[in-house]
């Protein structure tokens, strides 16, 4: 069996504390710009790139071809950017339950943990920074095998975020980890299982204490759903003594 090297976590409702702010700051930007959204509908869309759901339920109220598609993304955008930064820089972040404790399980093994997110850089290296998560990180935000976690991807660093493995895969090659087969993906939204599918990880992990419940991520591709990140070594754990056993 495959030895683990990298577990690829989700931020905001897996290994960051999501109190439905990033969907009530969306809902605020959408309605200060006239942009008119359910927030059932916004929910569903958790876990993708922000920009890219703000094209999306655009073109729904305009149109698909609507010429002012583009300058209404733009504004709607900027005034989520602000709204989003403000309540960070003001409210600041913790980890989920069990999330510390996880990390140290996988410090203590060499495994590495890259952290992958549908926010853009700023806003996420605001939450890092709140977290102290930024420290040992570089300029392209790749840590080392002493710092907390060892890499972080954010949305606007890849050509598209999720439901496309491309966040996964840049975690891989920045760590040099070649097989997906030697990856775990853990996230709480339909996007993050379904980037880990495509990405091929070995275990694709739903969380079930984050923006989804179990019955919202079961119709979704994974391998197991776990009640939060406290769970994830005695899985780990598991598979070593099947491993050894097998």
């Amino acid at each position: 069996m495959q030895p683990i090297e990298l577990v690829v976590f989700d931020m905001a409702g897996t290994t960051v504390t999501d109190h439905h702010e990033v969907e009530r700051c969306f809902a605020e930007a959408a309605a200060e710009t006239g942009l008119f959204v359910t927030d059932a509908r916004i929910l569903a869309m958790q876990g993708l790139s922000k920009r890219y759901v703000f094209q999306t339920l655009w073109k729904e109220q305009l149109g698909e071809h609507n010429p002012d598609i583009e300058r209404q993304v733009d504004v709607s955008y900027a005034c989520f950017q602000r709204i989003l930064e403000n309540h960070y820089l003001t409210q600041g972040a913790t980890p989920t339950e069990g999330c510390l404790d996880t990390f140290a399980y996988l410090y203590e093994r060499g495994i590495a943990i890259a952290l992958t997110t549908g926010f853009y850089r700023v806003v996420t290296d605001i939450i890092l920074e709140k977290l102290g998560w930024l420290k040992g990180l570089d300029s392209r935000r790749v840590g080392t095998p002493e710092s907390l976690i060892q890499v972080s991807i954010a949305s606007d660093e890849v050509e598209r975020g999720r439901p496309y493995p491309y966040m996964i895969e840049r975690a891989m090659h920045l760590l040099g980890v070649t097989n997906p087969k030697a990856v775990i993906n853990i996230g709480d939204t339909p996007s993050d299982l379904l980037s880990g599918r495509a990405a091929g990880v070995a275990i694709n992990l739903g969380i079930t204490n984050g923006t989804h419940s179990r019955e919202q991520l079961e119709a979704y591709p994974h391998d197991l759903l776990l009640n939060s990140l406290r769970d994830l070594p005695a899985l780990l754990d598991a598979r070593e003594v099947t491993a050894v056993n097998g």
